[in-house]
């Protein structure tokens, strides 16, 4: 008992650096100047959703294969959708909140760089009050009833 000295205080652990911490800049650093082993190394594409990237490889296979191009809207498709939105007088962003959509969806479509959507091509015609599909596209749409 004479042994027990009150004030002395023995520290049985200490926590280590956090997995954060160990792998910072400056715990590395720390570790090099020590003469410790450390071992580096950069994961390929990490953090990042590289897996649907586009290669050079398969974009001149897109450009080769002409059969496997999706449709787009047609320009004049795009341009009843302005003229449609100007007469109107919305913004892109104005007609695609007004339809729930993004505003880069109407200025695909007005760009002609958007595959058709049925969806979002009656939502659009409602929106302007024109047709967008069929063979009168421009033309007002008449307000009839709705068959069940």
């Amino acid at each position: 008992m004479a042994e027990s000295d009150w004030d002395t205080v023995t520290v049985l652990r200490t926590k280590g650096p956090t997995a954060a911490q160990a792998k910072s800049k400056q715990a590395i650093l720390a570790a090099q100047r020590r003469g410790e082993d450390v071992e580096t190394s950069k994961k390929w594409a990490a953090g990042q959703n590289k897996q649907h990237s586009i290669t050079k490889k398969t974009a001149k296979l897109d450009r080769e294969m002409e059969e496997l191009h999706h449709d787009r809207v047609t320009l004049e498709v795009g341009k009843v959708i302005q003229q449609g939105r100007q007469s109107k007088g919305l913004t892109q962003k104005d007609l695609a909140t007004k339809i729930n959509e993004k505003p880069q969806v109407i200025a695909d479509y007005e760009s002609g760089r958007a595959i058709p959507n049925n969806q979002v091509l009656g939502k659009i015609e409602r929106a302007i009050g024109l047709k967008l599909r069929g063979k009168d596209i421009g033309k007002p749409i008449e307000k009839g009833p709705r068959a069940k």
